[in-house]
């Protein structure tokens, strides 16, 4: 069945963690078991009804907060789609958790309570969805049930959000009255909300076409390790080259070239965890065979030979920021691409960017905890890169503090500085 990795966002107490809750509740996703547990500590909590957020709440100071602060992630299948979800937190000081969370996601569930619209996290959270290029965008308006389950409301908050989403580029945006304390448009549609004509949630979730976000164009194959046999005389001559299929399609026969040597070569046999097959395409992970000998090793790059990404040590990219110490111009980093790894430097910080009201401030020096900004680096060794619009995959990077080990920032690559 087809994968969907999907994101929570919203601000906090909009009811994401419920929302989640009551999705795996009524598609009857939770053992019995795990419903025992939190109808014990809903009732020893003092809570009215049954906690469906304490299935994801599982840190013990979000259960005494009542918020979420770390990224839960949870996993769920319908006879149509097997789900991966990412429960991310809402709290400004927990954006760069709802970052990591989110930039995998196919799709992001972005929550808004009835009574309250949309605020300023609700903003932040669609410009994010937007930088990070998540092609599928459902905003949830929950709570409808403390508004009487009135339409108007519905209607305002639908309107104001698309006129700042037409700012955003955002390819596909639906939004959906729900309930989630009561389960109202949650799997089953609402009694309440006659008025509402579309899908509920889980109907949505389950027809949204993902098979088309992929780029199934640009072939890219990094190179994450050679195979060769150790001890089996039979196979003495094998030699494959591992690692997932980050774009394009990949075909026996196809002619390829290996950077960064430039040498070109055919694809005589492509292995999948099954056997020899005819084609691979992302995210399948394979071992490539080739016509020839050649010298390839961790971090190379497979292409088409007409069709190649950027390659180059200046790289242009926004930057998500990390870490608790702010970023240094100047200072040289690790960086880790694909399957490529290099040192690098960024020598500018051409301008902060205001999450909240997407303002560019050229005048900031530095990048704190949950800040981005755009930035140029200069690294040590070509990178073979796309525009990270283009390509999540070989458009992304991180950056680590060689001194501390510590991830500092999440990067997506821009257009090469000379372009």
């Amino acid at each position: 069945m087809e994968l969907l990795r999907l994101a929570t966002a919203g601000s906090v107490d909009d009811g994401k963690s419920t929302l989640i809750g009551r999705l795996l509740y009524d598609s009857k996703s939770i053992f019995e078991d795990q419903l025992e547990a939190i109808e014990r500590t809903s009732e020893s909590r003092g809570d009215q009804y049954v906690n469906l957020a304490l299935l994801t709440d599982g840190l013990r100071a979000e259960r005494e907060q009542g918020i979420t602060i770390d990224v839960a992630y949870r996993y769920f299948a319908t006879p149509r789609r097997t789900f991966i979800i990412a429960d991310t937190p809402g709290h400004i000081q927990h954006t760069r958790n709802m970052v990591t969370g989110a930039s995998t996601a196919d799709l992001v569930l972005i929550i808004v309570d009835a009574r309250h619209g949309v605020v300023e996290q609700t903003r932040r959270h669609a410009l994010l969805a937007s930088l990070l290029r998540i092609p599928h965008l459902v905003l949830c308006v929950n709570k409808m049930d403390l508004v009487d389950f009135e339409e108007k409301v519905f209607n305002e908050i639908k309107s104001d959000f698309r006129d700042y989403a037409a700012r955003l580029e955002i390819p596909d945006l639906t939004i959906i009255p729900i309930s989630a304390l009561n389960g109202d448009n949650v799997v089953d549609r609402s009694k309440e909300m006659t008025w509402y004509e579309g899908s509920p949630l889980l109907r949505h979730l389950e027809e949204v076409h993902i098979a088309s976000d992929r780029n199934l164009i640009d072939v890219r194959f990094p190179v994450q390790l050679v195979i060769r046999p150790i001890s089996d005389d039979s196979h003495r001559d094998y030699r494959g080259y591992g690692g997932q299929v980050a774009g394009g399609v990949i075909e026996v026969g196809d002619e390829v070239i290996v950077l960064p040597s430039g040498f070109k070569t055919k694809v005589t046999g492509i292995d999948g965890p099954g056997g020899p097959i005819e084609h691979a395409i992302p995210p399948q992970s394979v071992v490539i065979r080739l016509e020839d000998d050649l010298d390839i090793s961790r971090g190379d790059m497979i292409c088409r030979p007409h069709n190649r990404p950027h390659s180059g040590q200046d790289l242009s990219a926004m930057l998500c920021w990390l870490a608790e110490d702010g970023l240094q111009v100047g200072k040289k980093y690790a960086l880790k691409h694909t399957t490529r790894q290099a040192r690098a430097m960024v020598t500018a910080l051409q301008y902060r960017l205001d999450v909240n009201t997407s303002h560019r401030d050229r005048e900031a020096e530095t990048l704190s905890l949950n800040e981005i900004g755009r930035v140029d680096l200069r690294c040590t060794v070509p990178l073979f890169y796309d525009e990270y619009r283009r390509n999540r995959t070989t458009g992304s990077f991180i950056l680590v503090d060689e001194a501390t080990n510590i991830t500092v920032a999440a990067g997506m690559a821009l257009s090469p500085p000379n372009l």
